[in-house]
């Protein structure tokens, strides 16, 4: 007898619920989320399960990992794309999973990328890097408004980034304001070390495949920038072709049209936000230090707004980026932006 099981996965629990062919329930438990509880209670069905299906939730890891190790097929569901039937009037956890379960039955469960737990710990330690970026941005903003807002002054990040305390009681009002001033200053540097730090220790145990080094070929794409899409990619053969690509790097319109008119939108964060990142930012670089780049980029700019042309410069980086994980070729401006 096959089974086929869903798990609706929270933050102190978690409900499982087995289904026969059939859809008949053989087994609806809430758990708590020990992973020895869990395997000690799927113990007796382990030769029926065909799969387990489990929300991909913030907190996945420890589970996914736990019931492969103990040899379980798993499936990681793409929440985003699982749509409940309409028809339903009364709906709660254990309907959720037995829902993800009769998915899996049906061979229609939208699934995402269980990423290998090997280097998954390295790709965290990139992500929280970018974390920490972001959040020294913020502060270096924040402080450049206040010497906007209390003394009319434009000063360049540069140029904060330089200041000490004598230099913002010179040009702020009062001595409360410079305390706020230097909070956000010795934020941002203490931001700026760790962040520095995070980058070293990742290059230092990364095993820089050649990919890495094809990837550094793309102008605008430095050592950050391949790293980051070296370890957010992983596997490049899961992607069928260049388009699927593009699409996770969220490098693509997402609309819905009918008759040749535009109806709405559709999932447009469906995808890999850190991608998407990437490779505006590569975006960024490359129309500034490349001449080609940068004339395709003006020629879309002429035609239509900064942020879509800067867009258009993406999808082109990331589709050369596709063929070079899988050609294992280097870049080519003419190949990429030639027409």
């Amino acid at each position: 007898m096959e089974l086929y099981g869903g798990i609706d996965l929270h933050g102190n629990n978690s409900v499982i619920d087995l289904l026969r062919k059939d859809d008949r329930v053989i087994y609806d438990e809430r758990l708590p989320n020990d992973i020895s509880v869990i395997l000690a209670e799927l113990e007796p069905y382990r030769d029926q399960i065909t799969g387990l299906a489990v929300e991909s939730t913030y907190n996945w890891y420890w589970l996914v990992d736990g019931l492969m190790d103990a040899g379980y097929r798993m499936h990681l569901v793409n929440t985003a794309a699982v749509i409940q039937y309409s028809g339903l009037k009364y709906a709660d956890d254990n309907h959720d999973a037995r829902w993800l379960a009769h998915l899996l039955r049906l061979g229609i469960l939208p699934e995402g990328y269980i990423y290998p737990k090997e280097t998954r710990p390295l790709r965290d330690l990139l992500r929280k890097r970018g974390q920490l970026v972001r959040q020294r941005t913020m502060n270096l903003l924040s402080l450049q408004s206040i010497l906007a807002r209390s003394a009319g002054l434009n000063v360049s990040c540069n140029r904060i980034k330089k200041m000490e305390e004598e230099d913002l009681y010179e040009l702020l009002p009062d001595a409360d304001t410079v305390l706020a001033a230097m909070s956000n200053l010795r934020v941002y540097r203490c931001l700026d070390a760790e962040a520095a730090h995070l980058g070293k220790v990742v290059l230092c145990r990364v095993k820089l495949s050649p990919e890495y080094t094809l990837l550094t070929t793309v102008p605008g794409i430095g050592k950050i920038l391949a790293l980051t899409i070296m370890l957010e990619v992983g596997d490049i053969g899961r992607f069928r072709k260049a388009g699927n690509f593009v699409s996770y790097c969220r490098c693509v319109r997402s609309e819905r049209t009918s008759n040749g008119k535009r109806k709405g939108s559709g999932n447009a964060k469906n995808g890999n936000r850190y991608l998407a990142w990437a490779f505006v930012e590569a975006a960024n670089f490359a129309i500034r230090y490349n001449d080609r780049i940068k004339g395709y980029y003006q020629r879309k700019t002429s035609k239509t707004k900064r942020v879509i042309a800067l867009k258009a410069v993406a999808h082109k980086l990331a589709r050369a980026c596709y063929h070079i994980l899988t050609d294992q070729v280097p870049f080519d401006v003419e190949r990429a932006f030639g027409h």
